[in-house]
């Protein structure tokens, strides 16, 4: 009989990665997840094989109800600065998002201490946890000390000590910036500096990597820098560029991005690849055309309407004034 794996935040931009990675290994796929009308749907169409257990992560009941006969966790389930599937941020809702990311991380803990036959946890964290550090050299190592400046980090170093002193076998990954195949209009896009230093990972690479971890008993005990390597270390102005190309709205003004350094950087990943052996994917090379094919029935309408889509992302900049966000966005499309 396959191994069962739970998965929390399974319908998320990860979660589902990881549910096709662990389906098509062959385990038996259990995941925790909203009972939103839109999960259901989603469940229903592409994930007939996962027993789906619809519930709350912060609810003890619906967590106690998902965890028994789990040979591992894996969990994924936390409310993010921007882009959050709940509609609602870590930042502008902390004491809210401190209940869902450490009450879920704790009660996902007590229910596996429980269990007969406690099951591994493991434990997606972020390369938020390190702070500000573009004031020192790269790349950050897993042996740096952890210094948030946001709630969302803050709960992440907190959901690391919960898990690392659980008794249970854990292991716990800090991603790098995984970004969904999807046009984002969010004013998150603008609280990170163009030259500040940031490193990508495909979803995809992330789900292997949790794959060969459930596969590979080194992998236990430890924290690992999930990133994308070398080949997909940039500098954010150039990520942002290529992605404004690609979707057909071209390079957004520097004045609509943030001056303070953003809690991003490169990642020492030469002890986790060689581990983990899951870097296949790069920017440049997989992401992008993935992008493109994905907003390949919008563009002609992208490029048609391109400075009222301008002019639309630019308003949603804290940085500029109606004003600026109107002159710029119509110089920009003339460019």
């Amino acid at each position: 009989m396959s191994p069962t794996v739970l998965v929390t935040g399974a319908l998320g931009n990860i979660g589902r990665a990881v549910l096709d990675e662990l389906l098509a290994r062959g385990y038996t796929v259990r995941a925790l997840e909203r009972p939103t009308r839109a999960n259901r749907a989603l469940a229903r169409r592409r994930y007939p094989q996962v027993a789906f257990v619809w519930g709350d992560i912060a609810d003890p009941a619906a967590v106690q109800a998902a965890v028994p006969g789990a040979d591992a966790i894996v969990h994924l389930a936390f409310v993010i600065p921007r882009l959050s599937a709940t509609g609602r941020g870590s930042e502008e809702n902390p004491l809210w998002a401190r209940q869902v990311n450490l009450g879920g991380t704790q009660a996902l803990v007590a229910a596996a201490q429980a269990q007969p036959r406690p099951p591994r946890l493991l434990f997606t964290s972020s390369l938020h946890v390190y702070g500000r550090t573009m004031h020192q050299p790269p790349p950050r190592r897993v042996s740096d000390l952890p210094s948030p400046v946001e709630h969302y980090a803050r709960h992440k170093v907190l959901a690391e000590r919960l898990v690392r002193d659980s008794g249970l076998t854990w292991a716990i990954f800090r991603l790098a910036a995984a970004l969904p195949v999807r046009l984002i209009f969010d004013p998150g896009m603008f609280d990170v500096p163009l030259d500040n230093r940031i490193e990508f990972v495909h979803r995809r690479d992330v789900a292997l990597a949790v794959a060969h971890a459930l596969e590979t008993p080194a992998a236990w005990g430890r924290v690992w820098h999930i990133g994308g390597g070398p080949a997909n270390q940039l500098v954010y102005g150039d990520m942002v560029r290529a992605i404004m190309d690609t979707v057909g709205v071209g390079m957004l003004p520097a004045a609509a991005f943030s001056p303070i350094p953003y809690p991003t950087d490169w990642l020492d990943t030469a002890e986790s690849q060689a581990v983990l052996r899951f870097q296949t994917r790069t920017f440049h090379g997989d992401y992008l055309s993935e992008l493109a094919r994905a907003v390949r029935p919008w563009r002609p309408l992208i490029r048609a309407l391109r400075p009222a889509v301008r002019f639309y992302l630019l308003r949603r900049s804290p940085y500029l004034s109606w004003a600026q966000a109107r002159r710029l966005a119509w110089e920009g499309a003339r460019a």
